[in-house]
């Protein structure tokens, strides 16, 4: 609030009488009588300003440091004005939301030296009735007179502050200071005051803005650039300042050379025809410079025209093709499910394992887990994938035994062709940077083992349909339920590729060979089940846990997880009973075998093809097991 010129000699009145009586007159001010009011009742003292609430100097350069922008914006301001400051003996104070002057930038300020007011707190509380107190107060510029100020050292000058809003939000306060008010322009003095104010509240709301765009580029996953016609970069951020010192376009500290220096092929480039009017959308782009040739994804959007119809620059936003597949990779899930911690197990084989999968995680080597099927080999890639240090990058997976030669080829290596339905990168260019696995590996065609190896070897591939060779850095965990070095051996499995994937090699044991942890992962599957799908966890009574234990589980884990949710599902108390343990899994215990040949195979699976073992599981004798193997073609063992 901007006020009309008052009487001194009548202010000094109204001054007196409160300090004297306690009264306060009806023509105060109300802000003013209030804030007499509440000086009072801090007990600050009316003789001398206090500085006894300061910031050391080392908090000083921090918060000067911190609020580094304002400052200086000042500073320049306050530059051009300099000369009226020092005309009417006038003292500027740039002071935060908290009250402590983190800068003083013109003569005394009530005498102090800026050594000595920089730092100090001039709250209410400190030293009582000042603009500053009620500007912090009420959010609004207000000039005080001198008769008006608490502390009668300071009453010989007026005083004029300004609240900076950024956001609705009390960002600063500006003060003026003058020690001679009879020759103080006022009028002038509230000008440049609220000049002042404006210019430095717009400053900071575009800085703010400014950042948080720059934050918002900087944490973006594409090299964002401003290039000027002579192929100057005006604006990289972050990832874009990376990618230029990876191309040699940046000198000592963050200056930046020509694109048109280091890039040769710079004229044939989006960039350059940009500047044509020419825009690019998503188009892949070869740089090629003296140390490297990189392959991007790159858009051109050439900026508005001058008078002349030129361009006046273009911005460019840029991805490496290989960035671009590990995002895509991640969009699509190609993470990895389970941790080498998720793995549940204390006994002695299952440790040694446990601990042997987590050191060669750490290495580079490719990895080779051979075990019966259902052992638990999927999640211990997945374990091994997330222990390692390509655990940020893609985990692909692809089931050898599942699609033909041909179409495998592709999946492995990928296609192009003039259809963009069909064309699509292969799995060894998603996995770029991450890991492969390939389940039952022992499945590949010999002609592909060949190019695979050969793609392994070389860390180069190619498409099918053409002759662009794409350099690929994958991991392969490869996966097999029989012995791969037999199969090697008689000549079924490549081996070159056996002897490229095989660098580690660990054998995951058997359930029947871990017999101590069966009652460990039945509680760790009810326990996940529940949490899955929110529903009461259920209690594995001992007496089940012992027929857990006894039976031989050809299926491995996977069977275990199979009759463990048949029963979690279908056992209407808290705890499961042996009589609610289904060794057929989802399997109904009845004689539906019979007649339907599916049930009898599941069954027939379950027992791991043991007529003994079926037998028991069915309660029928052996002949008339025979008599049904027969019936549905099935080997007996």
């Amino acid at each position: 609030m901007i006020r009309e010129q008052r009487s001194r000699t009548k202010l000094t009145s109204y001054y007196s009488k409160y300090m004297e009586e306690g009264v306060i007159d009806p023509n105060v001010h109300p802000w003013v009588a209030e804030s007499w009011q509440k000086s009072r009742a801090h007990n600050v003292s009316t003789k001398a300003m206090s500085t006894v609430n300061y910031l050391s100097a080392e908090q000083l350069a921090l918060y000067q440091q911190k609020h580094s922008n304002a400052i200086e914006y000042l500073e320049e301001f306050s530059q051009q004005i300099r000369e009226f400051f020092q005309t009417y003996n006038l003292s500027l104070l740039l002071i935060d939301a908290d009250n402590y002057v983190l800068k003083s930038y013109s003569l005394p300020f009530y005498q102090k030296t800026p050594g000595e007011i920089e730092g100090v707190r001039v709250g209410v509380q400190d030293i009582g009735t000042s603009s500053i107190s009620i500007v912090h107060e009420h959010k609004t510029p207000f000039l005080l007179f001198g008769p008006e100020m608490w502390i009668e050292e300071c009453q010989q000058g007026d005083a004029c502050s300004a609240p900076i809003m950024v956001n609705g939000e009390l960002a600063y306060i500006i003060t003026f200071v003058s020690m001679e008010q009879e020759t103080l322009p006022h009028n002038s003095v509230i000008s440049i005051m609220l000049t002042m104010k404006h210019a430095l509240e717009k400053h900071l709301s575009i800085s703010l803005r400014l950042k948080a765009q720059e934050a918002i580029l900087d944490a973006t996953p594409f090299a964002v650039y401003h290039v000027m016609p002579g192929g100057e970069v005006a604006y990289a951020n972050k990832l874009g300042l990376d990618r230029l010192a990876g191309l040699g376009a940046t000198k000592e500290g963050s200056s930046i050379l020509k694109l048109s220096d280091v890039v040769l092929n710079y004229r044939h480039t989006p960039i350059y025809k940009g500047f044509s009017g020419v825009p690019s959308y998503n188009k892949e782009v070869t740089w090629i410079t003296q140390a490297k040739t990189y392959e991007d994804i790159t858009t051109v959007v050439p900026l508005e025209r001058d008078t002349d119809q030129a361009v006046s620059s273009v911005v460019t936003v840029s991805m490496p093709i290989e960035d671009l597949r590990t995002l895509v990779a991640h969009a699509a899930g190609y993470t990895a499910r389970y941790s080498l911690s998720s793995m549940v197990g204390e006994g002695t084989t299952f440790i040694t394992t446990k601990d042997k999968a987590a050191r060669i995680a750490r290495n580079q080597n490719h990895v080779l887990l051979q075990g019966e099927s259902g052992t638990g080999k999927q999640r211990m890639a997945h374990g091994i994938h997330q222990s390692s240090g390509r655990a940020a990058c893609p985990l692909i997976s692809v089931k050898c035994g599942d699609i033909t030669p041909d179409l495998l080829e592709q999946e492995l290596f990928g296609i192009t062709t003039s259809n963009p339905e069909i064309s699509h990168p292969g799995k060894l260019e998603l996995a770029n940077g991450g890991t492969l696995f390939m389940d039952e590996i022992e499945k590949l065609p010999m002609s592909l083992s060949n190019a695979l190896a050969k793609a392994l070897k070389t860390q180069v591939i190619k498409r099918i349909g053409e002759d662009v060779e794409r350099h690929i850095d994958v991991r392969i965990i490869s996966a097999c339920d029989s012995d791969l070095k037999r199969l090697t051996e008689r000549g079924v499995f490549n081996q070159s590729l056996y002897e490229i994937i095989s660098k580690s090699v660990i054998r995951v044991p058997s359930l029947r060979s871990r017999r101590e942890d069966i009652p460990i992962l039945a509680k760790h599957i009810v326990d996940e089940l529940a949490a899955q799908h929110q529903i009461e966890p259920k209690t594995i009574l001992p007496a089940t846990a012992v027929v857990l234990k006894n039976y031989d589980w050809p299926g491995n884990i996977k069977q275990l997880q199979g009759v463990i949710e048949y029963a979690f599902f279908n056992t209407q108390e808290q705890d499961i009973r042996p009589e609610n343990i289904n060794l057929m899994g989802d399997i109904k215990p009845d004689n539906s075998w019979k007649e339907d040949r599916d049930v009898f195979v599941k069954a027939w699976q379950a027992a791991g093809g043991n007529v003994s073992r079926l037998a028991n599981l069915l309660n029928v004798s052996r002949v008339t097991l025979y008599r049904y193997l027969k019936k549905y073609g099935l080997e007996k063992s």
